[in-house]
């Protein structure tokens, strides 16, 4: 006993120093990169001009990248806004979520906001605070919405959750200082990608099966026509010559329809699900149109 004690003393340290290394997102986001950070690092390419991620999300590899001239962008206008008031107007931001308070009516509350026009007269600064508030403690850390646009998940009943941390925001309003934040359709891409540019596409994974569908970030769907215009994209972003690695399910549709690429399958960990017992490895895959050796500059 004493000495798993000690493994477990030794994998959080080693854990604390990894995450010291660069900024961590300030969301939970359902297939989040933290998880296979190690891999993805491997497979960018060791040299490029501008780094730029159209499904940024949490934006695990953004943040590790380090980036100085990224473009970053996503569908989800909450999402974008919170990027934009950490990049701006980080410090009243961080004031704004010290007023929060975890309970659960005032939870609801604050998630209701959202179904009438009050929720209109909120400030931007005010918008993403509730983003993040309602992220760390709704249940299991899940970002859904509904059909209408409105945050739809329960409240997750946590003791003493982890809301933010300053130093972490200031270290991402840091960051954010040389990157372009955009609201928009990864197709916007194709309007100003180039030669030397890397363009890492993490969009909402096909569904293994049809009980496992999650892609409501957004109201609109991510289905399997979504899939193929983003294919579509990366075969316009070849021709030009430009580097991408895409991330997406191991299924036989994704595989076939990417199967002119270079394609690994990896082990990821499923770190949201309703049921804790379907949390656990899981095959993923890897896209790029380049061939890579092992990139040592982490």
């Amino acid at each position: 006993m004493e000495k798993s004690n000690n493994n477990q003393d030794s994998k959080k340290k080693k854990n604390k120093k990894n995450s010291n290394k660069f900024p961590e997102p300030f969301v939970k986001w359902a297939g989040g990169k933290r998880v296979i950070i190690d891999k993805l690092l491997e497979r960018v390419p060791s040299k490029f001009d501008r780094y730029i991620e159209p499904f940024v999300g949490g934006g695990a590899l953004f943040f590790a990248l380090k980036s100085p001239t990224s473009i970053i962008f996503d569908s989800n206008e909450e999402l974008i806004n919170a990027y934009k008031i950490i990049q701006t107007n980080v410090n009243e931001l961080i004031n704004d979520l010290k007023k929060h308070k975890n309970t659960q009516e005032y939870f609801l509350f604050l998630r209701n906001l959202d179904r009438d026009a009050s929720y209109k007269k909120l400030s931007n600064v005010e918008r993403a605070s509730r983003l993040i508030f309602l992220n760390h403690t709704c249940f299991n850390g899940l970002y859904r919405v509904n059909a209408k646009g409105e945050f739809n998940v329960p409240f997750g009943k946590y003791a003493n959750p982890t809301i933010f941390s300053e130093e972490n925001l200031l270290k991402i309003s840091n960051l954010l200082k040389g990157t372009t934040i955009i609201c928009d359709d990864f197709s916007k891409v194709l309007e100003f990608a180039k030669k030397g540019d890397f363009i890492y596409f993490d969009p909402p994974y096909l569904p293994l099966n049809k009980t496992s569908s999650f892609t409501s970030y957004t109201k609109d769907k991510f289905d399997f026509g979504m899939h193929t215009k983003l294919k579509e994209v990366c075969d316009e972003l070849d021709k030009k010559k430009i580097k991408f690695m895409v991330s997406n399910s191991n299924t036989v549709e994704i595989l076939k329809l990417y199967d002119n690429y270079n394609i690994e399958q990896i082990f990821s960990s499923r770190s949201i699900s309703s049921n804790g017992e379907k949390r656990g490895k899981i095959r993923e895959i890897i896209i790029r149109n380049y061939w890579y050796l092992v990139n040592l500059r982490r």
